[in-house]
């Protein structure tokens, strides 16, 4: 019985730190800014944005950057596949197709494993290209394809136009929102 109770007491010292740990990342502090970066990509999404049955043109990446400056890529691809998953049940803009929130979820984490930490001009040019041209323009024009039944090649010519809009500014604001939030993100880190 003694055996069991030490092995048992041994596991639960070995498991305590990296418990706290995680529970450290995800304390009431950040829950609150995810939930905030979620309301806000909701908005910006559903709101302030040009969306077509095949086209979205929006600053609805500007939360999820945020969050990826300021948390990482888990939190990050939170917030996005929250919003999105939220957005479209409350606002909704077309039918909700779960392949949109996959991408969504994979934005984030994209923007989180390139810009939490400096956000320097080859992250902010390697996360933007990835996110527009193989998450946005190849992975989201295959699922409007299979959602609305178009062809698939004829549906990335006309989203290239999307990509050619939003590269540049996405680059422009990532790289203004880093440099805003460089010591702002040292303190939210430390929260």
């Amino acid at each position: 019985m003694k055996n069991s109770d030490t092995s048992k007491n041994e596991f639960e010292k070995a498991e305590k730190p990296e418990a706290r740990k995680f529970a450290k990342k995800f304390d009431t502090s950040m829950i609150v800014y995810i939930g905030v970066l979620t309301a806000m990509e909701i908005v910006l999404n559903r709101f302030l944005s040009i969306n077509a049955w095949n086209l979205k043109i929006g600053f609805s990446f500007v939360p999820v950057a945020i969050a990826g400056m300021l948390f990482g890529p888990i939190p990050a691809a939170i917030v996005a596949a929250l919003g999105d998953f939220v957005g479209a049940l409350v606002f909704p803009i077309g039918p909700y197709f779960p392949g949109f929130t996959f991408t969504a979820f994979l934005t984030g984490i994209v923007f989180g494993f390139f810009l939490k930490g400096k956000t320097t001009v080859p992250r902010v040019l390697a996360a933007v290209g990835i996110n527009q041209l193989i998450l946005s323009l190849l992975l989201n024009s295959l699922w409007i394809s299979v959602l609305y039944g178009s062809p698939y090649l004829p549906l990335l010519s006309t989203r290239i136009v999307q990509c050619a809009v939003l590269i540049p500014v996405e680059i422009i604001l990532i790289l203004a929102f880093g440099r805003a939030f460089g010591s702002l993100g040292d303190k939210v880190s430390a929260l």
